[in-house]
């Protein structure tokens, strides 16, 4: 596949002479990009066959060097592959870029491709504000679509926050219990600490008290004849 897409790049780029030629020419150009195409699209899916997904973007961009030349198939298969992988962060600044090209702006994918965007990178990763400028400034989008698309990110903007608010509540109580659990033992542990202490002046008395047994009794010449 690389052989080729070098192979493609170097005809794509060959200058034709006269009016066949240029015709001939044109024909070639359309061709070797569509062949171009078929080809990273080919290697796109065996990269993720063989689990080498973190290699894809970059691979792709060897042969179209930045992200507005991607074309829209290229451009929809990465930011499927990314969104499947759960890492859709690795498309928000390509896909971003090829979206304010003007030239990709009249292409007839345009608008798929923007709504795969909205829904699979900027939506997941909580980017509403950019997502609601990108509806709003699109003139593909008619204003029901852009209404409906405005309420898709509304809806997904409750849910985001619903689930911050469970996971924040979530932590605190998990805190809480760890204070309880802590409190429990540091109780435990005084406890046992008073008690600890409450014993030694009664250990201390007796071991006086026996001391004390031993000298009169050897110092005593009375109490020893006693015996």
């Amino acid at each position: 596949i690389h052989a080729r897409l070098q192979l493609t790049g170097r005809g794509a780029r060959g200058k034709k002479r006269g009016h066949k030629k240029h015709l001939f020419g044109c024909l070639f150009v359309t061709s070797s990009a569509e062949v171009k195409c078929s080809l990273c699209v080919v290697g796109i899916q065996a990269l993720a066959e063989m689990n080498r997904w973190r290699e894809v973007l970059s691979w792709v961009l060897q042969y179209y060097h930045v992200p507005e030349h991607l074309p829209p198939k290229v451009l929809e298969l990465c930011i499927l592959l990314y969104s499947k992988v759960r890492e859709p962060q690795v498309m928000l600044e390509v896909g971003s870029s090829w979206l304010r090209d003007q030239t990709n702006k009249s292409l007839p994918e345009y608008g798929s491709l923007l709504e795969l965007y909205l829904l699979h990178v900027l939506l997941p990763l909580g980017q509403f504000e950019g997502a609601e400028e990108l509806v709003r400034g699109c003139d593909v989008f008619d204003s029901e679509q852009q209404l409906a698309f405005l309420g898709t990110i509304c809806e997904s903007r409750c849910q985001w926050t619903q689930r911050e608010e469970m996971h924040s509540a979530a932590e605190e109580q998990q805190d809480a219990a760890t204070e309880t659990v802590l409190g429990r033992l540091s109780l435990c542990s005084l406890r046992s600490m008073s008690s600890h202490f409450c014993l030694l002046p009664y250990k201390k008395m007796l071991l006086a008290t026996f001391l004390l047994y031993l000298v009169v009794v050897r110092l005593d010449p009375e109490e020893n004849s006693c015996f």
